[in-house]
């Protein structure tokens, strides 16, 4: 099991809704609005590294809103 952090910057006024649609992709676990140099933060749980790509990469940027996203991959 692959567990990964993705650091995400939404346009403004768009985090609620932004948080709703990333819940609902599968792998994803959580996804929190946060204060700091990002405004939320999802946390993903997958079989591989590449399906945490696939979530990060192909779904959450694809998202109307998201401007840009950072991943980190749990090495524990």
């Amino acid at each position: 099991m692959v567990t990964a952090f993705v650091m995400i910057k939404a346009n403004t006024g768009e985090a609620d809704r932004l948080r709703d649609s990333i819940e609902s992709i599968d792998g994803v676990r959580s996804a929190h609005i946060v204060a700091g140099d990002v405004d939320l933060i999802a946390k993903a749980q997958v079989e591989s590294p590449a399906a945490v790509k696939e979530i990060a990469a192909t779904h959450i940027q694809a998202i109307e809103g998201v401007e840009d996203t950072q991943t980190y991959i749990a090495m524990d």
